[in-house]
């Protein structure tokens, strides 16, 4: 089809696909990348451009419609438009993975345009179409805000805090990434260039009888085929286990919805999905086991080799069962928690470019040396073949941990000798990508007259679906945390990982703490009405102190900080009748004995320093972070300094971005680092240190659970944290305070930003989010059915800061990223018990305003 635009002011004239979409047609045809794709459905806002001055939706107005009217992208703003927006969201702390922002900045000008000095409330009904699943929203509105007044020529952009400890420096990478200029992986074109698409399955369990794939090859624009047999390495793979099949041969087992069965590359995406269509699939179906409970009856079929029991753990601490009986009060429930899904706005893409004898891959993922190792595995190269290179990554919440496209993109790109291109669609990334763990948790807990904690007994049983991911790990967590941050004597922990045909499910933000602190926190909440306590005191008598133990035997030191965030809060838990409080605590680092390290080199090129760190920056803050620590040590200024994207073949192995251990465990490697450097800064200027790098390495010694030591440290770092949720008379979400212990805040500006999108995620697990599975499939696959929050609906967020002693490494920092999205939930179940007397006992709530709501739009 002949298509004639008006786009940024300029005539422009294509061929294009008569379906194609105005999305399309500006990233694909005119490289206008600033507008993305993230979810397909227009429900988003990713994508959001303006036509004749009103914004619309791009990824859903056919391409035809736009003809003759003015199309306008962020691209197309004004210079001094783009100066004041790129300010407003650096300043305001409002940009984080930066995914969204460009279509937020859209969104922005077409109502100050109309409306200069909009109300909040203004403001959030004309962003209600947009989603972030970073910020919490609330520093959008403060980015809108100051754009206004900027605009009417109020105020002047500012270049924020010099960097350093505590300052509120604005993050080098963030303009680019309000102004669309920032490159994620599904930006990037390149010569020759192939489309790669994967065809899945219909069951969730059924055996492969047959695969001809001979039809889809005698379709012009089909370059490759790809079934099981064409592998050349290891077919196999996973980051701790090697359970899950690149691709599902013939007479195997099909395990879940997500599996692939063969893969196409072809001239344009079209191709691809009609090659996908003409592929002959027989199946026999077979029963799915769709609970761990029926994965663990007699006579169910066995899933995987091994059975179908991942892991288990057992924790044991005194002798709970004998010190139940001795207790005044006990209380017993079992707990449910659902799947949920990451949601994070940029999908999964991965683009592979054979390079002499070996490939390069440019994706989006938490750790560029994992996915290295597995692709190398899998095609049968060394890793040195294998180069992998991280863009700028659109969200990930331990979501871009496994394998998801990078090694059907490389396996396309290595028998075509050509780039190949894989971009999931938003339901296809439902589909594919590991969820957080369901879970079961019997908890009983028993106090003495006073409230004083003295038993708990715990049973969790965690679905981790059809392969391994991460499982046994989260369960490891889920059973060192379901304790709380109190001081209990006497425990006894027992959890099993169980395979189930459900999708998989893996790290996700709170790595299965979320679930057991919702199960523990609601059990003090019982005790406390039993023993006529306040819900505050009865966690104030108990948080752990210094010289305490957790159940692990790990004795806490005195950067514990449980207590101040308790004491930072009790005057507005205890001002509402309608308040919930919970508290929390989360490992910083892997920990239980992982050889686990971070790196970074820094080197002296043109007068600046590089940093040089595998570290992958997820939109959590990382790049400032690394700069602040740097001139914190060195005294130099933050425009000397730059931080290099993770990268195999430039960035040292600083290990995945998990476990909330970046900041302490890079930052202390990049300390170490800069401290050589400030010792050579009192001789030399640092133009006369051109051409040096100096190495830093951190690595936190940990011990296994159960290692037999009589103190063991189980990791090297714990946050602290408590939230309040206060209700209005509606019954509705009126105001979190969340109070954290987060050692030396590094930048309290990004610090804000990640406990307020941790709040909101923790909201959307209490309330509104969903994520039900029926015959092992997903009934929910299109971003706009998974109930996540949207300006609208968020509360007021205040945040409070409580820097107590700190960690002796990375000038004190403890990570931050989990612990903001782990007490949220509970607090608001807490908040609904005071209100109406119900104790709900399953995730998310019933009986709320927002689950009533939710039923009424279903």
């Amino acid at each position: 089809m002949r298509l004639s635009l008006i786009v940024n002011g300029q005539s422009r004239t294509l061929e294009v696909q008569p379906e194609a979409t105005l999305l399309e047609v500006l990233r694909d045809h005119l490289r206008l990348t600033g507008a993305k794709n993230g979810c397909g459905e227009g429900v988003c806002g990713a994508c959001t451009v303006l036509l004749n001055g009103r914004p619309v939706r791009a990824c859903r107005l056919p391409a035809y419609k736009a003809i003759g009217q003015e199309v306008l992208t962020v691209e197309g703003l004004s210079l001094r438009e783009k100066e004041i927006y790129a300010w407003a969201f650096t300043s305001a702390g409002a940009v984080q993975c930066g995914f969204c922002t460009p279509g937020m900045v859209m969104e922005a000008k077409a109502l100050l345009d109309r409306n200069p000095d909009p109300s909040e409330e203004e403001i959030r009904q004309a962003f209600k179409g947009h989603l972030c699943r970073c910020t919490g929203y609330q520093k959008i509105i403060t980015a809108v805000q100051a754009a206004a007044r900027a605009l009417r020529g109020e105020i002047k952009p500012d270049q924020g805090e010099e960097a350093g400890m505590g300052r509120r420096f604005f993050r080098p990478e963030a303009p680019a990434k309000v102004l669309g200029q920032a490159i994620y992986v599904d930006d990037l074109v390149f010569p020759g260039m192939l489309y790669g698409a994967v065809l899945r399955p219909p069951y969730a369990r059924a055996r492969l009888v047959s695969l001809d794939v001979s039809p889809a090859l005698q379709i012009p624009g089909v370059v490759t085929v790809l079934t099981a047999k064409d592998i050349p390495g290891e077919r196999y793979q996973g980051l701790i286990f090697k359970d899950w099949p690149a691709l599902v041969a013939v007479g195997e087992e099909v395990r879940y919805v997500g599996d692939a069965i063969a893969l196409v590359a072809a001239e344009s995406p079209y191709i691809a999905r009609k090659a996908l269509e003409s592929i002959k699939v027989e199946y026999e179906p077979l029963p799915p086991v769709t609970s761990p409970a029926e994965a663990l009856a007699p006579g169910a079929p066995s899933l995987h080799p091994k059975g179908n029991v991942l892991s288990e753990t057992r924790i044991l601490k005194g002798n709970a069962e004998e010190a139940l009986k001795s207790c005044a009060y006990v209380v017993t429930n079992t707990y449910r928690t659902p799947f949920t899904e990451h949601a994070f706005l940029e999908p999964e893409s991965a683009i592979a470019v054979p390079e002499g004898e070996g490939l390069t891959i440019y994706t989006s993922t938490q750790g560029v040396y994992e996915v290295q190792e597995q692709i190398a595995s899998l095609l049968g190269l060394p890793p040195e073949k294998i180069r992998v290179i991280n863009q700028y990554v659109g969200g990930a919440f331990g979501g871009k941990e496994d394998l998801s496209v990078q090694h059907h993109a490389a396996l396309l790109a290595w028998a075509s000798r050509r780039p190949v291109k894989i971009t999931l669609s938003r339901r296809e990334s439902i589909l594919v990508h590991p969820k957080r763990h369901a879970m079961e948790i019997k908890l009983t807990t028993g106090c003495d007259e006073e409230g004083r904690l003295v038993a708990l007994v715990a049973e969790i049983t965690s679905d981790t679906g059809a392969y391994a991911s991460l499982g046994a790990q989260v369960l490891e967590r889920a059973c060192t945390h379901v304790t709380g941050p109190y001081r209990i004597p006497h425990v006894k922990i027992y959890g099993r990982a169980v395979y189930t045909n459900n999708p998989p499910a893996g790290a996700f933000r709170g790595f299965g703490v979320p679930q057991v602190t919702f199960a523990c926190e609601s059990q003090l909440n019982l005790l406390a009405q039993k023993i006529g306590k306040s819900p505050w005191e009865i966690r104030w008598i108990n948080a752990l102190e210094p010289g305490d133990t957790i159940a692990t035997g790990q004795v806490v030191t005195e950067d514990v900080g449980i207590k101040e965030t308790l004491l930072a809060v009790k005057e507005v838990f205890e001002s509402s009748p309608y308040a919930g409080i919970a508290c929390a605590f989360k490992n910083v680092g892997l920990g239980v004995g992982t050889r686990d390290i971070g790196r970074a080199n820094l080197v002296i090129r043109e007068g600046k320093v590089l940093i040089y760190s595998g570290a992958a920056c997820l939109g959590q803050g990382l790049e400032s972070v690394l700069i602040q620590i740097v001139a914190e040590a060195t005294g130099l200024p933050a425009e000397k300094i730059e931080v290099v994207l993770a990268d195999t073949a430039l960035t040292p192995d600083a290990g995945i971005t998990t476990a909330s251990r970046q900041s302490l465990f890079t930052g202390e490697a990049v300390r170490r680092a800069a401290s050589e450097l400030a010792r050579e800064l009192k001789e030399y200027a640092l133009e006369e240190l051109e051409g040096r790098t100096f190495a830093g390495e951190f690595y936190g010694v940990t011990d296994p659970i159960n290692s037999g030591k009589e103190h063991p440290v189980t990791h090297v770092a714990y946050g602290y944290a408590t939230h309040v949720v206060i209700l209005d008379e509606e019954g509705r979400v009126s105001k979190v305070v969340a109070a954290h212990d987060v050692g030396r805040a590094i930048n309290p500006l990004n610090i804000e930003g990640q406990i307020e999108g941790g709040v909101v995620m923790g909201l959307g697990f209490a309330l509104t989010e969903d994520f039900p599975v029926k015959e092992g499939i997903p009934q929910y696959q299109q971003m706009g059915r998974l109930g996540l929050f949207r300006f609208t609906q968020v509360p007021r967020i205040e945040t409070i800061l409580v820097e107590k002693g700190g960690t002796q490494y990375a000038f004190g920092a403890k990570g931050l990223g989990e612990i903001a999205s782990i007490p949220t939930a509970a607090a608001v179940a807490g908040a609904y018990f005071r209100r109406d007397g119900i104790f709900r006992t399953s995730l998310p709530l019933e009986g709320t305003p927002y689950r009533r709501r939710k039923k009424e739009e279903e």
